[in-house]
C-alpha cells in the first residue's frame, strides 16, 4: 500500500494510528438505541427483540424456475423474498419484442403477464411472506401485477408486506434502466407511492437506493449524501400532493451497499441514521419516530467480488455482512462467492444464506445493542462521516437540489471521477486486492465448480407462453377489456390523474407489461441520456 492510500478509507478519511479521549468523541453523549438521533439503532432491543430479515435476492429464467428457488430458500430459513427481474421486464418490453432478444430470463426472471406473476408466487402465502420487488422504471406495473395476483387469492392490498424499489432517480444517476424522461418518471413513482399510502399500510412503496450509487463507483460519503438528496426530491413531490411528512416518512425504506473497509462501513450506517434523524426533525418538522428513524436493507457489494480466486469472496462477503449487522441494518442480502462469474448456483446461494445464519446464531453479535459503540475509532469515523455527508448535502441544496443537478449530469460526473480514482489505485497497485493485483496466481488451473447457466430455450418458451396468453385473451371478452383499459390509461396519462388505478385495471384486464409501457411511451416519450 502506497503513501497515498496508506491508512485511508475509500472515502479518503485518514485512519489514526491511535484513538483515545484526546482525539475522538467520547461515548458519553451517544444516547440509547431507539431514541433520537438513533445513532445506536432504531429499536431499543435491536436484534435481541427481532433478528434482521434475511432477504436473499433471487430471480432467473422463467417464473417457475424462480418460484422453485424462492420456495427452496424459504425452506432453508430465509425470512423474506427479494425478486430480481430481467432487463426486458426492467425496460417494459414483452419477450417477443425485438429489443428483448437475447436478454429474456438472463439477469433475472421475466414477468410480462399476470399469469407470469401468478406462477412466480405459486404456493407462497402473500399475506405471510414479506416480498421485495427490485424494479424501478416499470415498478408501478409490477406492483399492479402483485396486487392483482393477491386479489385473485382473496388477499387484499392492506395485507401485503414488503418493499418496492421504485427509485428512478438513482437510475438516472448510476444505473441506466430508465424509460421515460425525468418528470413523468417521477410522476409514476409518486403515483404508486400515493396509492400505497392509502391502500397498503404494511408495504414500503419505495426503497431509496444508495447501493447502485456505490456500485457505480461512489465513496461512502457520496452514497449516503446523494441517496438522501434523492429522498428529498420524493418527499417534496409528496408534500406538493398534499401529504404531510409524517404521513409518508415512516413508509420510506432505504437500500445501501457494504464495501470492504470494515470500520468505515460500520460508522457509515451509524452516521446515516444520525443525519436522517436530524434532517427529518430539523428540516422537515417530523414528529413521528418512524419518520425520523432510518430503516435500511443492506447488500454486500458485488463490485468488490473478483472472478480470480473466487473462493476469496466468501471472506469478503462474511466481513461485509458482519459490518452491516454491527452497523444495525434491518434487512440483509449476502452475495454468493461465484457472482463475479455467473448468477449464483444453488450451492453458492446456500452458503451465502448460511453466512447470515452463522452471524445470527453462532457469533453472539446480536446479543447486545450496538456492540461497537464507544470505540474511539468508530465514534471518530462516525463523526467525520456525518460531517462530510452534511457538507455534500448542503452543496447539493445550494446547487438547486438533486433533480436539477441530475439533469445537468453533476452527480454522475462526480461518481465517475471517484470510480476512476479508485480504479487507478487498483491498477497501479496502490490499493491491494488479494488475488487480483496482490498474491495473484500465474494461472488458475483446475476445474472450476459448475456455474448457473440460463438455457437459451427460456426465451423461446417465454415467447410461446406470451403468444398463448394473447390467443386465449383474443378468444374472449378480455381482448376488448384490455384494449379499453389501455385506452383509458392513455387518456389518464395526458391528464394529472393518479395512474396506478388505471394500470391495475389494465393488468386485471390481461394487458401485458409491454402493452402498458407502450401506451406510456407514446404519451411520455423516451429518455436516451446524453
Amino acid at each position: 500500500m502506497s503513501e497515498e492510500t496508506a491508512f485511508k478509507t475509500v472515502s479518503g478519511i485518514e485512519i489514526g494510528r491511535y484513538y483515545g479521549p484526546e482525539n475522538a468523541p467520547g461515548p458519553e453523549n451517544l444516547g440509547h438505541a431507539g431514541e433520537y438521533p438513533f445513532t445506536r439503532g432504531i429499536q431499543k432491543t435491536m436484534y435481541r427483540g427481532r433478528l434482521w430479515t434475511m432477504r436473499q435476492y433471487a430471480g432467473f429464467g422463467t417464473a417457475r424456475q424462480t418460484n422453485e428457488r424462492f420456495r427452496w430458500l424459504l425452506s432453508q430459513g430465509q425470512t423474506g423474498l427479494s425478486t430480481a427481474f430481467d432487463l426486458p421486464a426492467q425496460m417494459g418490453l414483452d419477450a417477443d419484442d425485438a429489443r428483448a432478444k437475447g436478454e429474456v430470463g438472463r439477469v433475472g426472471v421475466h414477468i410480462g403477464t399476470i399469469e407470469d406473476m401468478e406462477r412466480l408466487f405459486e404456493n407462497i402465502p402473500l399475506d405471510k411472506v414479506s416480498t421485495s420487488l427490485t424494479i424501478n422504471a416499470t415498478a408501478v406495473v409490477l406492483l399492479a401485477f402483485y396486487v392483482a395476483v393477491a386479489k385473485r387469492r382473496a388477499v387484499g392490498p392492506e395485507a401485503l408486506r414488503g418493499t418496492l424499489q421504485n427509485d428512478i432517480l438513482k437510475e438516472f444517476i448510476a444505473r441506466g434502466t430508465y424509460i421515460y424522461p425525468v418528470a413523468p418518471s417521477l410522476r409514476l413513482v409518486a403515483d404508486s407511492m400515493e396509492y400505497a399510502f392509502r391502500h397498503m399500510p404494511n408495504f414500503h412503496p419505495i426503497s431509496i437506493s444508495g447501493y447502485h450509487i456505490r456500485e457505480a463507483g461512489s465513496d461512502a460519503v457520496q452514497e449516503i449524501a446523494f441517496t438522501f438528496a434523492n429522498a428529498e426530491v420524493y418527499i417534496k413531490e409528496l408534500l406538493r400532493r398534499g401529504l404531510t411528512v409524517d404521513q409518508c416518512g415512516g413508509r420510506l425504506a432505504f437500500f445501501f451497499g457494504c464495501h470492504n473497509h470494515f470500520l468505515e462501513e460500520i460508522a457509515k450506517f451509524r452516521a446515516a441514521r444520525r443525519v436522517w434523524a436530524k434532517m427529518m426533525k430539523e428540516d422537515y418538522g417530523a414528529r413521528d419516530p418512524k419518520t425520523i428513524s432510518l430503516r435500511f436493507h443492506v447488500q454486500t457489494c458485488g463490485s468488490t467480488l473478483t472472478s480470480q480466486q473466487p473462493r476469496n469472496n466468501v471472506v469478503r462477503v462474511s466481513l461485509q455482512a458482519m459490518a452491516a449487522v454491527l452497523g444495525g441494518c434491518q434487512s440483509l442480502h449476502t452475495n454468493a462467492y461465484d457472482e463475479a462469474l455467473a448468477l449464483p448456483s444453488r450451492q453458492s446461494a446456500e452458503l451465502a444464506l448460511r453466512t447470515q445464519q452463522i452471524l445470527a446464531h453462532e457469533t453472539g453479535i446480536p446479543d447486545t445493542v450496538d456492540p461497537t459503540a464507544g470505540s474511539w475509532a468508530i465514534e471518530s469515523l462516525t463523526a467525520q462521516l456525518e460531517s462530510k455527508i452534511w457538507e455534500t448535502i448542503k452543496r447539493v441544496r445550494d446547487g438547486g437540489g438533486m433533480l436539477g443537478l441530475i439533469e445537468k449530469g453533476v452527480p454522475q460526473g462526480e461518481i465517475q471521477e471517484k470510480a476512476y480514482q479508485y480504479q487507478q489505485d487498483v491498477e497501479s497497485g496502490r490499493r491491494k486486492i488479494v488475488g487480483l493485483n496482490y498474491l495473484a496466481l500465474e494461472s488458475e488451473n483446475g476445474k472450476r465448480k459448475e456455474t448457473l447457466k440460463v438455457s437459451p430455450k427460456v426465451e423461446s418458451e417465454q415467447i410461446k407462453g406470451l403468444i398463448a396468453f394473447k390467443r386465449n385473451r383474443a378468444s374472449g371478452p378480455a381482448s376488448v377489456a384490455a384494449e379499453k383499459a389501455l385506452q383509458q390509461l392513455a387518456s389518464a396519462a395526458a391528464s394529472t390523474e393518479n395512474l396506478f388505478p388505471h394500470i391495475l385495471n389494465c393488468v386485471e384486464s390481461r394487458a401485458t407489461l409491454g402493452e402498458i409501457c407502450g401506451r406510456l411511451r407514446a404519451q411520455f416519450g423516451e429518455f436516451h441520456g446524453g
